[in-house]
């Protein structure tokens, strides 16, 4: 049975046990108070995008959430041609821990399929989100199925970069993923989110799924100051410039893809970001053009198949292999 409601702001479900309610709170308490300001006036070519001067700030549209059983689906009331973005929990959690942000990005005219689910790593569940809105008429008459992006927080960071080795997903933008050794099978834009003082996720491991990428656009953007729980409820610091790749690579919002592109990138001189890299392949591309709109295909690849990390240190790929199996592990959330 399918649930349609009007967003009535952020909550903790009806019905959640009282350990799930404890440890909603208790990550809720943690949500970072401030987000970059970041004022670049854009306006979207194509897609029904709502026009923005800051990225951080809510959209035009209206919200509702749709609850399929499998997938909680935040979308716009009205319009049509709303790209599609995939998202996956972190370890331990479920979309309300993040309803803040998946609200903000629906108001900005996307479409989140945000699987149910406690352990999004895989990135099957994820990707079964696509399905999800093609499996409800008036989702599937309003969305852009030739605009899908993927990100995820933690372990659903990791599950937002295996989804991206399936040839539907144009991106990926993963904020603290887990290290998935994957990350040189990808063909279309990538941007990897770090925390500065992040010690689940450490920075460091973020970079190297960044430098793993060898056939494709990609950035690494390390928000000062931000640690693993910055990452939940709005995402503080992290959500305009997560709206911003998103509007680029799936609406082609040339204004947000300044941030990101061009001689001067808005991030690399933003104090509130400690680190900003890109790899040659998005540094050749003007901020006006959408790497989406045509990514390299590969039909040879195998979107099941991890390709080996990229010549990582024998010690720091064991730490990082270890922090897997810490995110995997159901008692932990993050």
């Amino acid at each position: 049975m399918i649930h349609h409601h009007v967003d009535e702001g952020p909550g903790i479900p009806p019905g959640s046990s009282s350990a799930a309610r404890r440890r909603i709170a208790a990550l809720g308490a943690v949500i970072a108070a401030a987000a970059a300001t970041l004022s670049f006036a854009g306006t979207p070519a194509g897609a029904d995008l709502s026009p923005a001067s800051d990225f951080g700030a809510a959209g035009s549209h209206a919200v509702t959430s749709t609850s399929t059983g499998q997938h909680t689906i935040y979308h716009p009331t009205d319009g049509t041609d709303h790209p599609i973005i995939l998202w996956g929990n972190g370890t331990g959690t479920t979309p309300v821990v993040y309803a803040p942000l998946l609200r903000h990005l629906a108001s900005h005219g996307f479409i989140v399929a945000a699987a149910n689910t406690t352990n999004a790593g895989s990135g099957s569940e994820m990707l079964a989100g696509i399905e999800a809105v093609r499996g409800n008429p008036t989702l599937e008459a309003a969305a852009d199925f030739e605009n899908i992006g993927a990100t995820g927080h933690s372990q659903g960071g990791g599950g937002a970069t295996r989804a991206g080795l399936d040839p539907r997903v144009d991106t990926v933008f993963p904020l603290e993923p887990a290290p998935t050794f994957s990350t040189g099978s990808l063909t279309g834009p990538a941007i990897f989110f770090a925390g500065q003082n992040d010690t689940i996720v450490q920075p460091t491991w973020v970079r190297r799924e960044y430098q793993g990428v060898t056939q494709a656009p990609a950035a690494y953007a390390e928000l000062a100051g931000a640690t693993h729980f910055t990452a939940v409820g709005d995402v503080g610091g992290f959500r305009a410039a997560l709206t911003a790749w998103a509007r680029w690579q799936l609406g082609g919002d040339e204004a947000a893809a300044a941030l990101f592109a061009g001689s001067s990138p808005g991030l690399a001189d933003d104090p509130a970001w400690s680190a900003y890299e890109s790899n040659a392949a998005l540094q050749a591309l003007d901020p006006g053009d959408n790497p989406a709109d045509d990514p390299a295909d590969d039909p040879g690849s195998d979107p099941a198949v991890d390709d080996p990390a990229p010549e990582a240190a024998g010690p720091q790929r064991q730490q990082a292999t270890a922090a897997v199996a810490v995110l995997a592990d159901p008692d932990y959330t993050g």
